[in-house]
């Protein structure tokens, strides 16, 4: 079996490398595609880098559109020449949806999408536009299914990987603080983001809460697990703070004991400062209470903010149905709003403990691992038994 799998970021990357592991284990597989490190370690060569992928908002991607644009061709002639049994494009819409077009149009290739778009946030005419490239969706949320079927989709709801990845115990999670000689220290944890363009804007405004927290509390430890080409944007924005922070540096050392800390760290922290996305779910399975901020350039905050029909981007507050997060978007990501909801949370951490623990209920905890049930809805689309 050939399957041909076009990752753009690092969430990405992780639903691919669960997904690989599922097929590997009920099929004989051959992988050809974009890959980051994750997918990359099951087993895929990735045709260029794709960190080259990793843009997001309007105003991001239109100067980047030429170098985008000749990707995209080249990628959608790869699927073309390799002729495999589906093409599985996972999330970053603006790039794959441009090469399922292509595919579809010069070929008979099936074509399945991991992640539904947010139709239930904005832009409602993306699942029909979706459909007409698109033979069949992987949800990642329960709720879903009717908006990518009633587009003409098959949809099926397979979970969130982040229910069944490894969470550091206590024990781990106190062997890191006397690691690093933390004590017991308040700990908060910086996520400021995997790409470049979000780092460059939150991290002189974490930066300014982080100060603004010190002065009130001067024992407060600061911990900022990077990404691997984020990494050093974040040493060189932390230099110079009155408390020097905790990097931890995927580039030393090797990835699994990188993992080990990440985990470690986010089951230490009293309270996380985290950029939007899917880290708020890694954070809810960690039960680390959180607070989330984000901004994007002054076009896409403008076009985007007109668009919204919901009034959280967080998505434990979502897939809990509440508003137990605070979170800080575009205008109001802003350090003199942002620290006060940071000392709220150190004040009273078991606020968010009901809403996390729903989350973590309502993407699968406990149920089949969503690789496995990601691989098997492909193969059941394909028409061949698991």
């Amino acid at each position: 079996m050939k399957v041909f799998l076009i990752a753009g970021e690092a969430s990405g990357d992780k639903l691919g490398a669960a997904l690989m592991a599922g097929l590997k284990s009920l099929r004989a597989v051959e992988f050809q595609g974009v890959a980051g490190p994750l997918m990359q370690a099951e087993g895929m060569q990735s045709l260029f880098p794709m960190e080259e992928l990793s843009v997001m908002g309007l105003a991001e991607i239109l100067p980047k559109y030429r170098q985008l644009k000749r990707r995209i061709d080249q990628t959608a002639q790869a699927v073309l020449d390799a002729q495999p049994d589906v093409l599985i494009t996972i999330d970053s819409p603006d790039f794959c949806l441009r090469v399922a077009r292509r595919v579809k149009a010069a070929s008979r290739i099936r074509t399945v999408h991991y992640v539904a778009p947010t139709v239930w946030a904005w832009r409602a005419g993306r699942a029909e536009k979706m459909a007409q490239v698109i033979d069949q969706v992987l949800a990642l949320f329960p709720f879903e299914p009717p908006y990518m079927e009633a587009a003409g989709m098959r949809c099926d709801f397979v979970g969130h990987p982040v229910v069944s990845e490894p969470v550091a115990s206590d024990a781990q999670a106190e062997s890191f603080r006397s690691d690093n000689g933390l004590a017991d220290a308040p700990l908060l944890l910086l996520l400021p983001g995997s790409r470049r363009g979000e780092v460059g804007r939150l991290m002189p405004v974490f930066s300014q809460v982080c100060d603004r927290l010190c002065k009130d509390m001067p024992q407060l430890r600061v911990v900022i697990p990077a990404v691997a080409h984020v990494a050093d944007m974040i040493v060189d924005a932390t230099k110079g703070w009155k408390t020097p922070p905790l990097v931890l540096d995927p580039r030393q050392g090797d990835a699994a004991g990188f993992a080990a800390q990440k985990r470690a760290a986010f089951r230490a922290a009293d309270v996380a400062l985290a950029a939007s996305g899917t880290v708020s779910l890694e954070l809810a399975a960690s039960a680390t209470p959180m607070v989330i901020a984000y901004d994007m350039s002054w076009l896409s905050r403008q076009i985007i903010s007109r668009m919204l029909k919901v009034d959280t981007v967080t998505l434990v507050n979502l897939v809990s149905d509440t508003r137990a997060v605070p979170e800080f978007i575009g205008a109001r990501c802003r350090a003199d709003l942002i620290t006060p909801a940071v000392r709220a949370v150190l004040a009273d951490p078991m606020a968010q403990h009901d809403a996390m623990d729903l989350t973590m209920e309502r993407l699968g905890r406990g149920q089949a691992d969503p690789g496995i049930r990601a691989a098997t809805a492909v193969l059941s689309g394909l028409g061949t038994e698991p």
